[in-house]
């Protein structure tokens, strides 16, 4: 069951995305660490956040749909408070997301988390807004992508794994351009932008107004992406969109991803991250794969 992500060797394909398993210490009586294989931490700003204001959750007909803003406590107080404890659990392989509203933040965000213990890698998100450019989402603008990633391989002291935006109309071109910049590993798709209004009062039903939509209604686009980056970069993918069950992270692997990440499953069943690597393994066993990493890319044409 072991694949190798830029030179860190994961126990299990499967990893918990960001965003859905908290700082990891949360799910600790719940998931068996030692049978997936990371954790990937919500988002790290450079200061707190609270987040946008509810309504910022729905379920929708295939998932659900969230603006929860980027909430959290700050990679300061996350590197003392969370940290050590995360570390302490069994198992823990703990990867650091990491995001910023400026090049700079992300930097600064890096440069705390670099002389931290015990993190693998730095999973950068680059679809937020960059400020000083108007707003302009780094991952759906070439240029911005490659400053932003390039700054940050330039600082890192660890693996840098850049979150793609699927909100592009060639997700291949953009992970070449993360690839270019110096990126060890690329991972999508993020959530899809989408709105949903309440017919009876004639308003959105995210306050925010826009959200991002995640579950298994993306799953076939998702998929679709990871083959297309796959076969445009060198480096590592790391799948996600819509995995609820083993033969879902099959799928993504034969697809081209060495590794996947299950987020919004997390929801519906805590333990869905540890079910599905037990799933897949027992999956396998049952079609004779002695190694789960033949998997990646066995269905490319």
């Amino acid at each position: 069951m072991r694949v190798n992500i830029a030179g860190v060797e994961l126990q299990s394909p499967v990893i918990a995305a960001s965003g859905t398993f908290g700082y990891g210490v949360e799910f600790e009586e719940i998931v068996s660490l030692e049978k997936i294989g990371a954790f990937v931490t919500k988002g790290l700003s450079l200061e707190p956040m609270a987040g946008n204001p509810s309504p910022r959750i729905i379920e929708t007909a295939a998932g659900m749909m969230n603006a929860i803003g980027l909430q959290n406590m700050g990679v300061r107080a996350f590197v003392e408070e969370k940290l050590p404890k995360a570390l302490a659990i069994r198992g823990a392989v703990v990867f650091a997301n990491v995001f910023g509203f400026t090049v700079e933040e992300c930097v600064e965000v890096i440069r705390v988390l670099n002389d931290a213990p015990g993190i693998a890698m730095y999973e950068l998100n680059a679809s937020c807004p960059n400020t000083s450019h108007g707003g302009m989402v780094f991952g759906t603008d070439p240029s911005l992508l490659y400053e932003l990633v390039s700054f940050c391989k330039g600082v890192s002291r660890r693996p840098l794994m850049v979150k793609l935006s699927p909100n592009v109309t060639n997700i291949g071109y953009m992970a070449r351009v993360a690839e270019d910049a110096g990126a060890d590993a690329v991972s999508l798709v993020n959530t899809f932008l989408a709105l949903s209004i309440d017919i009876e009062t004639g308003k959105p039903r995210i306050a925010n107004v826009t959200a991002g939509l995640s579950g298994p209604a993306i799953k076939p686009i998702a998929v679709r992406m990871v083959h297309e980056t796959s076969k445009s970069v060198r480096i590592p993918v790391v799948g996600m969109g819509g995995i609820v069950r083993a033969e879902d992270a099959v799928e993504f692997m034969m697809a081209g991803a060495t590794a996947v990440q299950v987020g919004t499953a997390s929801y519906a069943d805590p333990r869905a991250v540890e079910n599905i690597a037990n799933g897949l393994k027992k999956w396998c066993a049952s079609h004779g794969l002695g190694e789960v990493r033949s998997l990646t890319g066995s269905a490319l044409m």
